[in-house]
């Protein structure tokens, strides 16, 4: 018999404008300290120097984690030109250099060609996996790290400001597994000047977004206190790019058991994924078929 994981069973989101410094993970744990919380994870890892947005599950809430990982993400993120590093951010060291400086037409003109579905290779000191070890890992042992490229959808890339000759801001919307290093590092390539990320912000990641969030600071000042139970928001919200259906009170309660239940549907098809409810709370994910819900994940709330 396993160990019971010890906490309260408290079940939703918490969102954290991720300060610079602390690991994802770091930030989790702070969170599930401040709440006494039994369970608790994230969505979407931030680089120790990233700041921004960071939703972090809480109990039940950690089975939508994927619809949200999955989820369009926004990212402001500044771009020092003439410098590559090996990291292609500003923790590396320098390994090539460049005198040119694009115009602000051909930086524009070049940010077209990583947008839509891209191939992206991930940087070199990434959480990327490399025969079950992490390629971070073996980069800091020396090894020359070779990564396969992986698809990327860009929904759009822009300039925001040209801050001076050397520096330039930009904003991206991306799908799952973006890199915005290796955006900058091949941006650099591509106008012949090289490049790495200076500073990175996520400004929204699916429905939450940064001005909502609360500081590592203010999670501190509130921790084990009512009023930081009161920033948790409901799991549904985890939900929201997926359809909803209502389920009757006996589906509800076959949907609990693992079992299709039936529901009421207006808006989706047969064969469509989407979420059931009962009073407005999430009773389970799964697969419409003739009037049923088929459940793939159960919520116990």
């Amino acid at each position: 018999m396993g160990r019971k994981r010890k906490g309260r069973d408290i079940s939703g989101w918490l969102v954290v404008d991720k300060p610079a410094g602390p690991t994802s993970t770091a930030v989790v744990n702070k969170v599930r300290w401040a709440l006494g919380a039994a369970k608790a994870g994230h969505a979407g890892t931030l680089d120790p120097d990233a700041t921004g947005v960071l939703a972090v599950a809480l109990g039940e809430a950690t089975k939508t984690v994927p619809y949200i990982t999955d989820a369009l993400k926004a990212y402001v993120f500044d771009v020092k030109l003439g410098e590559a590093t090996n990291t292609d951010d500003a923790e590396g060291e320098v390994i090539a250099t460049s005198d040119a400086r694009p115009t602000d037409a051909e930086i524009k003109e070049a940010l077209l060609q990583f947008v839509g579905d891209i191939e992206q290779v991930p940087p070199k000191f990434s959480a990327v996996k490399v025969d079950g070890e992490r390629a971070y890992k073996l980069s800091r042992a020396g090894e020359d790290v070779t990564l396969e490229a992986r698809p990327l959808f860009v929904d759009e890339l822009t300039m925001v400001e040209r801050t001076d000759v050397d520096h330039v801001k930009l904003e991206m919307v991306c799908g799952k597994g973006g890199y915005v290093r290796s955006i900058a590092r091949d941006l650099g390539e591509a106008l012949g000047c090289k490049g790495h990320v200076l500073r990175l912000r996520r400004v929204w990641s699916g429905p939450f977004e940064a001005e909502n969030a609360l500081t590592y600071e203010q999670i501190e000042e509130l921790a084990k206190t009512p009023e930081l139970d009161g920033h948790v928001q409901p799991l549904e919200i985890g939900l929201a790019d997926l359809p909803e259906v209502k389920a009757t009170a006996e589906g509800a309660a076959k949907l609990r058991n693992g079992n299709p239940g039936m529901v009421f549907a207006s808006d989706v098809d047969y064969g469509d994924e989407c979420w059931a409810s009962l009073d407005g709370k999430a009773v389970a994910v799964g697969v419409y078929k003739a009037g049923e819900l088929h459940p793939s994940r159960v919520f116990n709330q």
